[in-house]
C-alpha cells in the first residue's frame, strides 16, 4: 500500500471535531554549549495535543520555548527526546526522514515572511512550487490554482508576476500564507505571523485566518506572546515559562479563572483603555524580575523567582501538570491534592 494510501486513510478516520490531529508528548529539546556539560533546555518535558478543527494557542515572553516547539514539531529540530504525533502516525524523526504524503498535510507560516519567500522568483511561480512537488494539479492547471489561492487570501491578481521585494510586509504574509495553503493542511503552524506588520495589517491576516479555518476545517497552533489576540482567536491557550508548560486551559477559563501566578502576572499587563475593560482582569498581580537563563534553570519551580505566592515547596520540587478541572490543567503546588 503506498504512504499516499495510507495517509488518505488515517485522514478518513480523523473527522470528529475532537479527535486529536497532532499529539506531544514529553517532549524535550535540547541544545549543547561550548562547555559540553551545559545545554539550553528550550523544550524541558512538554505535552499537549492539538484537535480536529480548534486553535490552540501557544504564549508567553521571549526565550519560553514556544518558538522552538514549532520548530520542533515541523521537523526543522531534532527532537532530544519525547514523542510527535501526527494523524496518529509518529513524526519524531527529522523532517527530511517524514512520508512526503503525510507532511504535506502539516505547513508553517513564520513570523517574517520577507526570509522565507525566495528573493529572486516571482509570486507565482513560488506559490506553483509546492504544488509541483507535491503533484497536487497538473501542469495546465498551475496558474489557475495559484490565481485562485491569490484570490483566497486576499492578493492582487497583478501579484503573480512580482517579486517579494516589491511587495509590502502584509502581502508577504498573505503569499505566505497562501503557500501554506498549496497542499491542502490538516495543521498550520502559525509562529508569530503578525508580530511584525502593523496594526491594521494585522486584524486583516487574523481575518483571513479564521475565514480559512472556518472555510477549509484546518486546525492552527497559534505561537504568539500576545495575550489579547489570544483571547479572539484561540479555543484553548497554553502558556510556556522556560520550556515549560505552566497552564493550558479552554480560552474562557483561562481568561476569567487563571490559576498559575504566572498566567496572572501575564494577563494583568493587558493594556486596556475602558473601565469596562478593566472589570474583565480577574486579578492583578505586579510583574516583576525577569526570565532566568534556559541553561541555568532555577531548581524547584522554575517560577519561584517572580512568584509572589512562593512557599518553601517551591523551592525545592518541580510541580507536574495537574488537570485540576475538567480540561484545565496547571503546574503549581498551591493546586497539589497530595500535599
Amino acid at each position: 500500500m503506498s504512504g499516499e494510501i495510507i495517509t488518505n486513510n488515517i485522514l478518513n478516520k480523523h473527522t470528529n471535531m475532537y479527535e486529536n490531529i497532532l499529539e506531544v508528548k514529553n517532549l524535550k529539546k535540547y541544545f549543547a554549549t561550548k562547555d559540553k556539560n551545559l545545554f539550553v533546555k528550550a523544550i524541558d518535558d512538554i505535552s499537549f495535543e492539538v484537535r480536529k478543527n480548534e486553535v490552540v494557542g501557544l504564549v508567553g515572553e521571549s526565550g519560553s520555548g514556544k518558538s522552538t516547539t514549532a520548530y520542533t514539531v515541523i521537523g526543522m529540530y531534532g527532537i532530544t527526546s519525547g514523542e510527535v504525533k501526527f494523524l496518529g502516525q509518529d513524526i519524531s524523526m527529522s523532517s527530511r526522514a517524514r512520508p512526503k504524503p503525510l507532511k504535506r498535510h502539516m505547513q508553517i507560516v513564520f513570523q517574517d515572511p520577507g526570509t522565507s519567500l525566495n528573493p529572486q522568483r516571482g509570486i507565482g511561480e513560488i506559490l506553483s512550487l509546492p504544488l509541483k512537488i507535491h503533484k497536487i494539479v497538473p501542469a495546465s492547471k498551475l496558474e489557475y490554482r495559484v490565481r485562485e489561492l491569490m484570490e483566497l487570501v486576499g492578493l492582487s491578481q497583478e501579484c503573480y508576476y512580482k517579486l517579494p521585494s516589491s511587495l509590502g510586509g502584509g502581502e508577504k504574509q498573505l503569499v505566505a500564507i497562501a503557500r501554506a495553503l498549496t497542499t491542502n493542511p490538516e495543521l498550520m503552524i502559525l509562529d508569530e505571523p503578525t508580530s511584525a506588520l502593523d496594526v491594521s495589517i494585522q486584524a486583516k491576516i487574523i481575518n483571513i485566518l479564521l475565514e480559512l479555518r472556518r472555510q477549509f476545517n484546518m486546525s492552527y497552533l497559534f505561537i504568539t506572546h500576545d495575550m489579547s489576540l489570544m483571547r479572539n482567536i484561540a479555543d484553548r491557550v497554553a502558556i510556556m515559562y522556560l520550556g515549560r508548560i505552566m497552564e493550558m486551559a479552554p480560552t474562557a477559563d483561562f481568561f476569567c479563572k487563571p490559576l498559575h501566578p504566572y498566567t496572572e502576572m501575564l494577563i494583568s499587563s493587558i493594556p486596556v483603555v475602558l473601565e469596562e475593560e478593566e472589570k474583565l482582569i480577574p486579578t492583578r498581580v505586579e510583574s516583576r524580575g525577569e526570565i532566568p537563563s534556559p541553561v541555568n534553570i532555577p531548581a524547584g519551580c522554575r517560577f519561584n523567582s517572580r512568584c509572589p505566592r512562593k512557599f518553601d515547596l517551591c523551592l525545592t520540587s518541580e510541580p507536574q501538570l495537574l488537570e485540576v478541572f475538567p480540561d484545565h490543567y496547571v503546574s503549581c503546588h498551591i493546586y497539589d491534592d497530595k500535599l
